[in-house]
């Protein structure tokens, strides 16, 4: 058995903290250290457990064998650790620390983050970390205490909470159908100018059902505005270069003020739900819970 008494675990918080932040420098500037001080703590960790963690060059710093396996271990260690101060003060109900949330870019800006703003408000201890991208995140190496995920969620092993309902249907704008006319069919639908979404699975492919419950395959024929990110396609379709699918919550605003126009209002794409998704524990972070409870109050999930 291992000998605790001859390791400095304070120095596993920085041995993360620099995996996370993919340098020392971005490391030390996180802990609020020099960076001597942090690539000393470095040394003396791996002199203390025996193994090399870290593999140094000018360009980049990466894990060893070794090293990927002891952070992921020290990882649950300290979130071992923080879970068990929070339930020592749970009594308090005063979520506190930083909470890393990651979102795709638009229900990120349109809906998270006005709530991280309003569960700073209500608890001032608790600090944030929103990612935004439209890439899937993996929680665990990228440090992430809870992800939302619009759609279909893959068996990752992880928690998830249904916190919204996911509505898709067709969009463009005014001006846009001035030019090309106003589409009476799904046919008719994928002959128009297409903006498309790259990051999602068969980008130019969708099903529409009608109220009645009809379905129709539309294949869009003519993609004239390709982006990798939702945000682009919602501004792309307002400055009227072509039809895109648009989510609800997205242009809800535009469609109020008649900035788009939803099409074919009889179809939509089939409804699918948004999940707040995180690791697998067996007690749920205060502040992870607090957010959960924020965002379903504020879509009404």
């Amino acid at each position: 058995m291992v000998d605790l008494h001859h390791i400095n675990l304070n120095r596993l918080t920085t041995f993360v903290t620099v995996v996370e932040a993919g340098s020392l420098t971005a490391a030390a500037e996180r802990l609020g250290l020099a960076k001597s001080m942090v690539s000393k703590h470095m040394q003396l960790l791996e002199r203390e457990v025996g193994v090399g963690l870290l593999v140094r060059s000018t360009r980049k710093l990466s894990l060893t064998e070794a090293g990927r396996l002891f952070y992921e271990s020290s990882r649950q260690l300290l979130q071992s650790a923080e879970q068990a101060i929070e339930q020592a003060r749970s009594g308090r109900a005063v979520p506190q620390g930083t909470l890393r949330v990651a979102s795709p870019i638009d229900y990120g800006v349109i809906v998270v983050a006005p709530v991280l703003s309003q569960l700073r408000a209500r608890y001032p201890a608790l600090k944030i970390d929103l990612v935004c991208n439209d890439h899937r995140i993996d929680l665990i190496a990228e440090g992430i205490d809870v992800t939302v995920r619009l759609g279909a969620l893959a068996d990752s092993g992880h928690m998830a909470a249904r916190v919204d309902k996911l509505v898709r249907f067709p969009v463009a704008s005014p001006e846009f159908l001035a030019r090309h006319g106003m589409p009476s069919s799904p046919e008719q639908l994928a002959q128009l100018p297409f903006i498309s979404l790259t990051v999602i699975p068969q980008p130019t492919v969708f099903q529409l059902t009608h109220a009645d419950g009809r379905t129709a395959e539309v294949r869009m024929q003519n993609t004239v505005f390709s982006t990798n990110t939702a945000y682009a396609t919602r501004a792309a379709a307002l400055a009227g270069d072509g039809v895109t699918r648009a989510t609800a919550f997205s242009v809800r605003d535009d469609l109020a003020a008649g900035r788009l126009v939803r099409l074919l209002p009889e179809w939509s794409l089939a409804e699918s739900d948004i999940h707040a998704v995180y690791p697998a524990t067996a007690h749920l972070p205060q502040k992870v819970r607090v957010f959960i409870d924020a965002l379903k109050a504020a879509t009404g999930g």
